[in-house]
């Protein structure tokens, strides 16, 4: 059972949009308790970016995409923690990709799920699981410390 967990975008869209891994992350957003979803304020642009790529592209219909904007921005306002993005997560980020071969976004991803770790963990409380789709990140995010899933392991279907 998750208890604390932070979304990259590329695991958090399966939530929205059918693809590999849809259906575990489906069943942990259903399960009993569901889990506290941690995010960051990037995946807010990354994931309407995609939802507008697939628009374009013609693999939604207007109306689909309406949709999704609207529920995925009620998700963010209701059920989602926003971690903003914050100097000490960009300085992070900036000595992650030291050591690591990270995109800018992915180091800012991390980052702050490893500083939400962090504060977590030294409160006593259970520590999150990192989840996302992306092979390279989570093998760096467990390098790093953190716990973490890839949905794409789990394609149960919806």
């Amino acid at each position: 059972m998750i208890a604390v967990a932070y979304f990259d975008t590329s695991a958090l869209l399966k939530h929205y949009v059918r693809e590999i891994g849809s259906g575990w992350v489906n069943a942990l957003f259903a399960s009993s308790p569901a889990p506290i979803i941690f995010t960051s304020q990037l995946t807010v642009v990354e994931a309407v970016c995609a939802f507008s790529r697939r628009l374009r592209e013609g693999a939604l219909s207007s109306e689909a995409y309406s949709r999704l904007l609207t529920a995925f921005d009620y998700d963010v306002s209701y059920k989602y923690v926003i971690a903003d993005v914050m100097p000490i997560a960009i300085d992070a980020a900036c000595q992650l990709a030291g050591r690591h071969p990270l995109r800018a976004y992915d180091a800012l991803h991390l980052a702050t799920a490893w500083l939400i770790n962090r504060e977590l963990v030294q409160n006593g409380k259970s520590p999150l699981i990192f989840i996302c789709a992306d092979d390279r990140l989570a093998s760096i995010s467990k390098a790093e410390g953190l716990l973490m899933e890839n949905p794409n392991r789990h394609p149960i279907p919806d």
